[in-house]
């Protein structure tokens, strides 16, 4: 599997001087419980640093406690759960999944995640979307959609596995390598599949790369649900492959340059700050 090559991050999609509302993209972000606050708005920090319209629908308390932090939030749409299917026809990308909860989590006011996962990914098949977190380890691959971006860490990516109805493709994939696993994947769902590690490995059906770096600084919770928000943000204005290596690229080097200055004593939020400090070093141009 090749290396991931920087110079690809010139064909990331930049806002043209004569841009306005929303041509630089829409993200509908589905996530959060009653338990996992945090999650949804880690992912929902990176989304409206980069995209122009964010439209976020969670649980009401986390709509609530995003309605607060509103004066910070001046490009997104806080969306109630029955308002969704009305803003998704409006978004380029949707993101399901951080911070949604396993049926063991589940709380007084929360989703079912399976329900509410799959209701969606069939019901508009055709949208850009970026699978994640609770909705991750609850899905049936047979309904993600053609062109999604999932990104599991390994436990997800077993879980992922161990629900396939193709009983050809699991054994292929027992005697494969992690990655060689990710790509077989990828192939028999037309999905990308973005997975998580010490090294993350991204896959296509007709394309894969390997993206090293990073530290141990970024096991940190959390992180994972910035990565979404980047995957996403980029997918609304590019195509899926390319949005999927280059937000694990840029990931990867938020991590090293915080590492720079604190070493490993870093958060989430801080991973969601540094990010457009290194987009603005590695994209703009």
């Amino acid at each position: 599997m090749r290396s991931f090559d920087p110079e690809v991050l010139k064909q990331i999609y930049i806002p043209p001087k004569d841009a306005h509302k929303p041509q630089n993209g829409a993200v509908m972000l589905i996530g959060g419980s009653q338990l996992f606050h945090a999650a949804s708005l880690w992912s929902l920090t990176i989304i409206s640093r980069i995209v122009d319209m964010t439209f976020y629908s969670s649980v009401d308390a986390n709509n609530e406690i995003v309605q607060k932090e509103k004066e910070a939030f001046r490009n997104g749409i806080i969306v109630p759960r029955d308002k969704i299917d009305s803003y998704i026809n409006d978004a380029d990308v949707v993101l399901i999944g951080p911070g949604l909860p396993r049926a063991e989590g589940l709380e007084e006011g929360d989703d079912d995640t399976k329900e509410i996962t799959e209701r969606y990914l069939k019901k508009y098949p055709e949208k850009k979307w970026v699978v994640d977190g609770g909705s991750l380890q609850v899905v049936e691959p047979e309904n993600i959609p053609n062109s999604a971006i999932i990104t599991p860490h390994q436990k997800e990516f077993e879980l992922l596995k161990s629900r396939t109805k193709n009983e050809e493709l699991k054994m292929k994939m027992e005697s494969a390598k992690i990655p060689e696993q990710a790509k077989l994947f990828a192939e028999e769902y037309n999905c990308v599949v973005l997975l998580k590690g010490e090294k993350d490995y991204v896959c296509s059906p007709n394309d894969a790369v390997e993206i090293s770096g990073g530290n141990s600084g970024m096991t940190k919770g959390g992180t994972g649900d910035v990565l979404a928000g980047l995957v996403a943000s980029l997918y609304a204005k590019n195509e899926a492959f390319l949005s999927a290596s280059a937000a694990s690229y840029i990931n990867k080097k938020a991590g090293e340059s915080l590492f720079e200055r604190v070493g490993y004593y870093f958060n989430a939020s801080d991973l969601a700050d540094e990010i457009p400090k290194v987009m603005k070093e590695v994209i703009v141009r």
